[in-house]
């Protein structure tokens, strides 16, 4: 007997009580799920409305297609055209979802673009704004010509003056502030996930250094470089000297790009900004200037800000590359913003008169570090201009001052050495004195990833970074080539690959592992 369903001889066979019907068991529990009514007669069924069948367990006859190898060789074919065909129809599906991936990938590609634009252009907006609140306050109180810029220079005469004599700052705005939180949001949460970059030089290459070239950039007659940067994307160097010149290098050609000619005195710092395309440095002769790179290679100066008093010690830029400070010795530091010159704030701390020899922001952007002539560090909310710390314990005026980009170390170096402090606990935890206490330490600088510290002095020493607890192991000592005894300052170059040295002679000395300058020439 069959299946009423499927006409073949059923394996767990049921009555309907109904019908009498003969069903395959779980085809006719299935149909009642689906439908309640019996197939064959259409009448209500139920699963109560069927009895199974016993029966005695038979082999299955082989069907009559099996009895032969014709019989099996036509079945084998008929299999095997199902499963080209379900084959086919599985490319086919598979064709259909990469054409409907690389789609979305598309329309994911566009969206991203329109989002960087729309992201540009909202910045964009942002600074256009905050440079028209800048400029609104001036413009209320000040008459026609009260900021003529002529030729780059800003008179500082025809700035307006309060009450007490001093200049009348429109102060740092909230949309600054704004950018600033930002940056320092976006680079914190980076620094969570840093990791030491694999290209980074290690500590048996750096032991293995020695001077590779050395460049006279700066004029015979007035020898000595006193400040340098490095642009780590261009691989560029700008220095700036005692004969009042700032010179723009290029390292792998060895050639001098441009001679920033303009200030009176020595040029103490000179910094890079804006991808390389703005030079920003600070004179004795009480001055900063801006110098915009220009389409035929040379930069041209932009502004000269005479917002000081006494000599401009020290230049730093944000990370946001839109603004920067400078400190001088007349115990004020100025908050500018790049692109229009603008000194936005002048901060003196009314409880100390000593002038300021040394300045860094920290890399997050929030905090400022400046190192005083009395031998102290001080420590800033630069969003608020409050003096939120204070170190002591240093002899002499302080050279230096560096963060490491952990964010949590700070090196200055003053006559007595360098000192590390703790930033998390406000602590001094190790102390270098490499000289005699006639030898002061010139110069102190972490490296970009945070990995060595190098001090120049009468030498250059390197040491490998290490924790709070651990010993800061000695790398390696340079001699002082110059012959001058004062290495004036120092950096490293990108991922350590070499460490460039100015000293009190005219020449910049690069020392790296002998061999790979020649490769690079």
């Amino acid at each position: 007997m069959n299946c009423s369903i499927s006409g073949e001889v059923p394996e767990d066979p049921v009555v309907s009580k109904k019908s009498g019907l003969l069903f395959e068991k779980r085809l006719i529990e299935r149909h009642i799920s689906d439908y309640g009514k019996c197939p064959i007669t259409g009448e209500p069924l139920t699963a109560d409305d069927i009895i199974p069948v016993k029966t005695g367990k038979i082999v299955k006859p082989r069907p009559v297609q099996a009895a032969s190898i014709p019989g099996m060789l036509g079945m084998f074919q008929i299999e095997w055209d199902g499963l080209m065909l379900s084959n086919f129809a599985l490319e086919q599906q598979l064709h259909t979802a990469r054409q409907e991936l690389s789609h979305a990938l598309y329309q994911h590609d566009a969206a991203c673009r329109v989002i960087a634009r729309l992201k540009k252009e909202r910045d964009e907006a942002r600074g256009l704004l905050a440079q028209a609140e800048r400029q609104i306050p001036m413009a209320a109180t000040t008459a026609v010509g009260t900021t003529a810029v002529s030729n780059g220079k800003r008179a500082a005469e025809d700035e307006d003056t309060g009450p007490d004599g001093k200049k009348i700052r429109p102060g740092i705005s909230h949309s600054v502030i704004e950018t600033l939180t930002e940056c320092n949001a976006g680079l914190s949460q980076q620094r969570k996930k840093r990791q030491i970059p694999a290209t980074l030089a290690p500590v048996d290459a750096l032991a293995r250094y020695t001077q590779l070239n050395s460049f006279p950039l700066h004029k015979t007659n007035k020898p000595g470089i006193l400040s340098l940067d490095i642009h780590y994307a261009k691989d560029i160097i700008a220095t700036g000297g005692v004969d009042s010149n700032a010179v723009i290098f290029d390292r792998p050609s060895g050639q001098i790009i441009s001679t920033l000619s303009g200030h009176s005195k020595r040029v103490t710092s000179v910094k890079f900004a804006a991808e390389g395309e703005v030079v920003v440095s600070g004179s004795a002769d009480k001055t900063v200037r801006v110098w915009q790179s220009s389409e035929n290679g040379n930069y041209d100066c932009r502004h000269v800000l005479k917002d000081h008093t006494a000599e401009v010690q020290a230049v730093t830029v944000h990370a946001t590359n839109n603004y920067f400070v400078t400190a001088s010795l007349d115990s004020t530091w100025c908050f500018y913003d790049l692109a229009s010159g603008l000194c936005l704030t002048q901060v003196a701390d009314a409880s100390e008169s000593e002038g300021y020899t040394s300045a860094a922001f920290h890399p997050d952007g929030l905090i400022l570090g400046t190192g005083t002539s009395g031998s102290l560090v001080k420590i800033w909310d630069v969003k608020s201009q409050a003096n939120v710390a204070k170190f002591d314990g240093h002899v002499g005026s302080v050279t230096a001052i560096s963060f490491s980009e952990n964010g949590y170390f700070l090196a200055t170096a003053a006559h007595d050495g360098v000192k590390l402090w703790d930033l998390r606990k406000l602590k001094n935890f190790r102390t270098f004195a490499p000289y005699d206490e006639n030898t002061p330490t010139q110069s102190v600088e972490f490296d970009h990833s945070g990995s060595y510290l190098a001090l120049g002095g009468s030498d250059i020493r390197v040491y490998q970074v290490a924790s709070v607890k651990a010993d800061w192991n000695h790398i390696k000592t340079f001699p002082d080539l110059s012959g001058t005894g004062k290495a004036t300052c120092l950096k490293f170059g990108p991922d350590a690959s070499y460490i460039a040295v100015g000293s009190m002679d005219r020449n910049l000395r690069i020392f790296g592992l002998p061999g790979e300058d020649q490769m690079e020439g």
